[in-house]
């Protein structure tokens, strides 16, 4: 990790009609970071990625990645989310097209590569995830945990300068949670910058820089893993931390 901040978030603020679902967040990740956010369902975690990239807009503050703020008018969002890689607990896997197919696509269609340029980075990056040997599949015949994999490469094949997980092992069932903690970890061993909404709270300990604590749209408390869950210092934090571990 270096001291390189590449996403900032200033004073967002995010609400869907009468609910304010993100007040004020505040937060910087460096280059190489890996970032957990932990906090109760509902706290406003998942608005919050949604927000980094864009695909919710905020209604306040500054995204700034990279040095330019997203929001100002003139920004190409879809470069800017090739570069700025999302992962979602439920996949979005195209059922029609093979795993080849799924992740050729966006190289294809967004960054403008040929079909051989594209085909020879979904095999590398297919194979980086475990899963060299399933090119020809459909999502249909895949485990949950793989189908994630599958959403993990496409992700990585864009290569991006960061990658947002949002609770990606939420609806596996126990047997395949570990694979896919088991590349989240070795992408954090490569230097990946990452910002992981998760319930593993063990994944969140061992493999990240820095937790965040949130409740009810704010962060409450940040810091080292160890300080956050064995020390922390707001009353919330510690309810929370002694429900769950």
């Amino acid at each position: 990790m270096n001291n390189k901040i590449i996403i900032e978030l200033r004073n967002i603020h995010k609400s869907f009609g009468e609910l304010h679902v993100l007040k004020g967040i505040d937060l910087s990740v460096r280059e190489g970071e890996v970032l957990a956010i932990i906090g109760p369902s509902g706290c406003g975690k998942s608005t919050l990625l949604r927000c980094i990239n864009l695909l919710e807009r905020p209604e306040q503050g500054q995204v700034i990645f990279d040095g330019k703020n997203l929001l100002e008018k003139g920004i190409d969002i879809n470069h800017i989310r090739a570069r700025l890689g999302i992962v979602f607990q439920s996949y979005n896997l195209f059922p029609h097209k093979n795993v080849l197919d799924n992740i050729t696509l966006g190289l294809q269609e967004v960054l403008g590569m040929s079909r051989e340029e594209a085909v020879a980075l979904a095999k590398e990056q297919l194979a980086r995830v475990g899963l060299a040997d399933k090119l020809n599949a459909w999502p249909s015949q895949l485990s949950g945990g793989q189908q994630q994999r599958v959403a993990i490469a496409r992700a990585l094949a864009m290569t991006p300068r960061a990658i947002l997980l949002d609770e990606v092992t939420s609806a596996l069932d126990p047997e395949t949670i570990g694979e896919v903690l088991a590349v989240m970890k070795a992408l954090a061993k490569e230097g990946m910058t990452m910002i992981v909404v998760t319930h593993e709270m063990g994944f969140a300990r061992e493999v990240a820089d820095r937790v965040v604590f949130m409740d009810q749209g704010m962060i409450l408390e940040e810091g080292p893993p160890e300080r956050v869950f064995e020390n922390p210092t707001h009353q919330r934090t510690r309810d929370f931390i002694s429900k769950i571990l």
